[in-house]
């Protein structure tokens, strides 16, 4: 059950970031306004507070596990939002951040 949380706090985290950082680009680059600009800023807030409801109580482990996550969300994010299409070498790379999201959250350790 706490992997599984983790997962889901991991997964909400991404929507949050990366979704606030859609956001903020909407509204400035593609001159949607203010509001979309304000949006991101509250989803990136709320990024910011998904991270403590992690189980693990290491910082610095939950935030480098997260770059993984953060890594392969971007990729889906822009397959699903923006219709990106990945070529082989960004799958690659995605699935090589989500194995150390493995190692470096889930690997049995000695406590």
């Amino acid at each position: 059950m706490t992997v599984l949380k983790s997962i889901a706090l991991f997964l909400l985290a991404a929507v949050s970031e990366i979704g606030g950082a859609w956001l903020i680009w909407q509204g400035w680059r593609e001159h949607r306004g203010l509001w979309w600009i304000a949006g991101g800023v509250l989803a990136l807030g709320a990024y910011g507070f998904v991270a403590t409801f992690q189980p693990d109580p290491n910082f610095g482990r939950i935030l480098a596990a997260y770059g993984g996550i953060f890594v392969a969300g971007s990729l889906a994010w822009g397959i699903l939002v923006d219709r990106f299409k990945p070529d082989r070498y960004d799958l690659l790379g995605a699935a090589i951040c989500l194995l150390g999201v493995i190692v470096i959250m889930y690997a049995p350790r000695n406590t």
